[in-house]
């Protein structure tokens, strides 16, 4: 079984990071859809997943979910359809006793009809430590990313494989926590291989900036998450997660879970 041992909440990503990394293994870290298929699911799948994960990455159901493929824009629509809200994803996640540091995942719109200020008080409450906005690139709004910074949440920044060096400047000079490198280009969604650059890719990052690197968007299973793990800091499994949660429920996920640690276990 994985270790019972959380890292404390308290503590910045960068510091779950450090910590792995003295055990010689990278960060695994699930996307899971709030509210996917259904509440009382979506919550023991959480519940599941907290045992294998470092990090939890949980995803605000949206209506219009653009860097989404296929199996999380379903995810996304079937929770809406069951009454999921960006309230109920943070009360889901409060509920839920992660004693995991957790990423809210979400989209722009969700955020604003909250109210910004109300979100990050809300969010630290529930016991959130960082906030991806998908759809809010580096310098787009100065002044909603310096409301970001001042608040106790971490800015989780993606970061496209075809950025530019220049652009990556601007995108690392304010992020914090870790990076989140995307693995290909396009939506979410498992992929058969890897980006053939993807090594280089983190490297190039790494020469950009001194957080850590987790690469996401197509890994789908034990032996891509092995492969990033020997690459990069962290190891983001989300369509696969899903689909597997929708087939098997929270005992799938945590069977997928288990053989994800023990591969990446294998690389370190």
């Amino acid at each position: 079984m994985a270790s019972s041992s959380a890292i404390s909440l308290s503590e910045p990503f960068t510091t779950t990071f450090r910590a792995l990394r003295g055990r010689g293994r990278a960060a695994l870290i699930p996307y899971l859809t709030a509210g996917f298929p259904d509440r009382p699911t979506s919550l023991a799948a959480l519940r599941a997943a907290a045992p294998w994960s470092d990090i939890l990455e949980v995803g605000v159901p949206f209506s219009d979910p653009l860097a989404d493929g296929p199996t999380i824009q379903r995810s996304s629509h079937v929770a809406l359809e069951r009454g999921m809200t960006l309230a109920g994803t943070l009360a889901l996640i409060r509920d839920a006793e992660l004693e995991r540091p957790v990423v809210l995942f979400t989209y722009l719109n969700p955020v604003l009809a909250y109210g910004l200020p109300r979100l990050l008080a809300d969010a630290e409450a529930a016991g959130i430590q960082g906030m991806l906005l998908t759809d809010l690139p580096a310098g787009a709004d100065p002044a909603m990313e310096a409301t970001i910074a001042a608040s106790p949440l971490d800015l989780i920044r993606l970061v496209a494989p075809t950025t530019p060096d220049l652009r990556l400047d601007a995108i690392t000079s304010d992020a914090r926590g870790f990076l989140y490198l995307v693995a290909r280009l396009g939506v979410t969604g498992a992929r058969a291989e890897l980006a053939a650059d993807l090594a280089a890719q983190v490297e190039r990052l790494r020469r950009h900036s001194t957080l850590p690197v987790a690469v996401g968007f197509g890994i789908s299973g034990a032996d891509q998450a092995r492969a990033v793990a020997r690459m990069a800091d962290g190891v983001v499994i989300g369509s696969a997660l899903v689909e597997r949660l929708e087939r098997d429920g929270a005992d799938g996920v945590a069977a997928m879970l288990s053989e994800l640690h023990a591969a990446m276990v294998r690389a370190a």
